[in-house]
């Protein structure tokens, strides 16, 4: 498989339920979480404000990082939210689709 490959943050709200997931069609991936179209945890937690992303060349890279995100602590997982999204904007809406 060939890039991108994105690894993202969804949150219920500001500080809420926080969910990290992988794909390598951020804007599709997006569409299903607020769609609500897959029964799980993100439908059930309500966590569909995509707050963070990174992007990778590697889809061995991208999931190297969500594995690592996902053994954070959460203050890290919020930290890091902050600094580059201090008021927790859904970035879903910036995304060209």
């Amino acid at each position: 498989m060939t890039g991108p490959f994105f690894v993202y943050i969804l949150a219920s709200k500001r500080n809420g339920t926080l969910y990290i997931g992988v794909t390598n069609n951020l804007a599709r991936r997006m569409a299903v979480h607020k769609g609500k179209l897959v029964p799980g945890f993100t439908r059930q937690s309500e966590a569909d404000q995509l707050v963070y992303f990174e992007t990778f060349d590697s889809i061995l890279e991208a999931r190297a990082r969500e594995h690592s995100l996902k053994r954070w602590r959460r203050a890290w997982k919020i930290d890091l939210i902050e600094k580059l999204n201090p008021d927790w904007r859904d970035l879903a809406n910036e995304l060209n689709s």
